[in-house]
């Protein structure tokens, strides 16, 4: 799974990570707020395609709502901010979105929990050189029955890699090139999609334990990120 990251990315390094030009048209990125420590319901940038086939920066809640939930409902961010890759064909929640709603998600990088201790002991993965994560996800709009309208995404997870088993069984699809994020980001592509949903298992991929106290949604800050070792 993935259920907590760090984006403290500037505006202006989310289409240079996607591979795209830098200046591009952006929505509510007014709501973004840079972040050690993001959990489901908060604001995140994503890249999308807009209705005229061009990029679009556009700050969307993590946390998937699908548009066909009850008007009335309390949105429920934590239900479903991770999409199985194995299922999207087959949950009506993301089927339905696969085609024309894939959008990217830009991070620093993501945290996962080894609970072979009595402990969790936190563990922050990110790429060595420090550069953005690009992740697959979808989006989807609801409006509630005041009329709000919400955007929402949720990220795409696969099977981890061997190196990372250990931490945990699912990770994040990570798209590390041009070709990935062009495939993934564009409808018209003709790429086999099941070919992106796949594990990342270059050796680039990085990771080393944090203090348990980034598990608290308000704890926040660079101490997120550093090293630190359960006693």
């Amino acid at each position: 799974m993935c259920g907590r990251t760090s984006c403290t990315l500037r505006a202006d390094d989310i289409p240079r990570a996607c591979h795209l030009a830098n200046h591009h048209p952006t929505l509510q990125l007014d709501r973004y707020r840079p972040s050690y420590n993001v959990s489901p319901g908060s604001y995140l940038p994503v890249v999308r395609i807009a209705a005229d086939d061009a990029p679009l920066v556009h700050c969307m809640k993590w946390g998937l709502i699908p548009s066909f939930t009850n008007k009335s409902d309390k949105p429920d961010h934590y239900r479903m901010f991770n999409a199985r890759a194995e299922t999207l064909h087959e949950k009506p929640s993301f089927s339905r979105i696969l085609r024309k709603n894939r959008c990217l998600v830009v991070v620093d990088g993501f945290y996962e929990w080894w609970k072979g201790s009595s402990r969790k002991q936190p563990y922050y993965i990110h790429f060595k050189d420090d550069r953005p994560l690009v992740l697959a996800a979808l989006f989807d709009t609801w409006r509630n029955a005041e009329g709000e309208i919400f955007q929402t995404f949720t990220i795409v997870t696969t099977s981890s890699s061997p190196a990372l088993q250990w931490l945990h069984d699912r990770m994040p699809v990570i798209l590390g090139n041009k070709a990935s994020t062009h495939a993934w980001l564009n409808e018209s592509s003709n790429c086999n999609l099941d070919m992106l949903l796949k594990p990342y298992e270059e050796r680039d991929l990085v990771w080393y334990p944090v203090t348990p106290a980034m598990g608290k949604p308000s704890f926040d800050g660079p101490e997120c990120i550093k090293e630190n070792f359960l006693s």
